[in-house]
C-alpha cells in the first residue's frame, strides 16, 4: 500500500480556508488541474455518499465518493471510484487545523492506495505534487487575493 502525505501552512484563519475548501464540488473553482466538476444526482456537496464527477485540464475523467465530512473537525475523506490512473483502493483525507498563535491554518492532504511498482513513482508525483501540493498552494493564493 502506497501513502502520499502533503502539508503546508496557509496564512489565513481556519474558518476562511475551510469555507473555501469544504465544498466537495468547489475544487473546480480553485484547483489548477480541474476543468469542470459536478455532483451527481443533485445531492448537496457536503452529503456523505455524494459523488463528484469531474474532468482534469488534461482530459482525464474521475469520479470520487465523499466518505466522511466534518465541519467541526474541518475535514473530509473520499475515495476514487473511476480514475485514469492505474490505482486501486484509493482513499484520501483533507484536513485543516488552526495555527492558533498567528491565525494561520495547517493544511494536510493525504491518500493511501494500491499501485504497481512500475507506476508508483509517477503516481506519487501526480497525487502528491501535482494534485495535493498544487491544490494547497492554489487555496493559499486564492485566499491571499492572488
Amino acid at each position: 500500500m502506497a501513502k502520499v502525505y502533503i502539508s503546508d501552512i496557509i496564512e489565513a484563519p481556519v474558518d476562511k480556508v475551510w469555507a473555501l475548501a469544504r465544498d466537495f464540488n468547489g475544487h473546480g473553482d480553485w484547483h489548477p488541474r480541474i476543468a469542470e466538476s459536478t455532483i451527481e444526482d443533485g445531492l448537496p456537496p457536503d452529503q456523505v455518499g455524494c459523488v463528484r464527477n469531474f474532468t482534469l485540464t488534461d482530459g482525464g475523467h474521475l469520479r470520487e465518493r465523499l466518505l466522511s465530512f466534518s465541519d467541526l473537525d474541518h475535514a473530509f475523506t473520499y475515495s476514487i471510484i473511476v480514475s485514469p490512473m492505474p490505482i486501486e483502493n484509493y482513499v484520501a483525507t483533507f484536513r485543516c487545523t488552526p495555527v492558533t498563535e498567528r491565525g494561520a491554518t495547517f493544511v494536510e492532504w493525504w491518500a493511501t492506495f494500491e499501485v504497481g511498482a512500475e507506476d508508483e513513482a509517477e503516481i506519487r508525483q501526480a497525487v502528491g505534487q501535482e494534485t495535493f501540493a498544487a491544490g494547497i498552494r492554489a487555496l493559499a493564493e486564492r485566499l491571499a487575493g492572488g
